[in-house]
């Protein structure tokens, strides 16, 4: 370990967490929907759109698809609305009959680091379905503090959901580490002043998000290594 990452885990009083990709295997189900929905109107490839809206708020998706998909000078125009609704339904039923898998090591992690820690959850997701599916697999517990998507007026990657989080804990934004796998994430949380470590799900790190985090790891057993050696 590096003297600064040595000396930034010293400081740490908290941990906040993303959800979808970090926590909870949301991410998977989210691009088969998506897929699904985009094919049921024609739309083959909506990579882009996966890649430029994870770890955003419904209302930046939206814009967000818009931009990509509803150019003028365009033969296709997605019908964004349809495609939310449909996104929402397909994410839903998978949900209701299959359930979200965790991550690896999700819950081992948090009962190892809330030991030794004040544990935080900071997710672009609306608070009704974060409580809903994070009772469902039994991690509701093991965060003090909670910032869902419409505790918010910006969507990450836009600081203020991290800063909230600060907010609520009664710490400074060094005092914490965020966990993210998203550049959206990663930004959002770098920009708040939060050192951050990368756990990749659907999207490899890049120059972008290296010269944003303090380390990239593997899983979230690794991430509870750093903290033993």
């Amino acid at each position: 370990m590096t003297k600064d990452i040595s000396q930034i885990i010293s400081k740490t009083k908290a941990i906040i967490f993303d959800m979808d990709g970090v926590l909870l295997d949301s991410e998977s189900i989210c691009d088969y929907a998506w897929e699904k929905a985009a094919s049921e109107q024609g739309l083959l490839d909506i990579s882009e759109g996966l890649e430029k809206c994870r770890g955003t708020t419904k209302i930046e998706t939206k814009k967000i698809l818009n931009q990509l998909y509803c150019k003028p000078d365009s033969n296709f125009q997605l019908d964004v609305e349809l495609f939310m609704q449909r996104t929402h339904e397909i994410f839903y039923e998978v949900e209701e009959k299959e359930g979200i898998e965790l991550m690896y090591y999700a819950k081992e992690a948090l009962e190892f680091l809330g030991k030794k820690f004040v544990l935080a959850l900071a997710s672009s997701t609306r608070g009704e379905p974060v409580h809903r599916q994070l009772t469902n697999v039994g991690l509701i517990d093991y965060f003090e503090v909670m910032i869902t998507g419409d505790m918010v007026s910006n969507s990450k990657p836009d600081p203020e959901i991290y800063l909230k989080a600060c907010s609520e804990l009664n710490l400074k934004p060094e005092e914490c580490i965020a966990v993210e796998d998203s550049p959206n994430g990663i930004k959002s949380a770098f920009d708040a002043g939060i050192p951050v470590v990368m756990i990749p799900d659907k999207i490899a790190p890049n120059k972008t998000t290296e010269n944003m985090t303090i380390m990239t790891v593997e899983n979230l057993e690794a991430f509870c290594d750093i903290f033993t050696e």
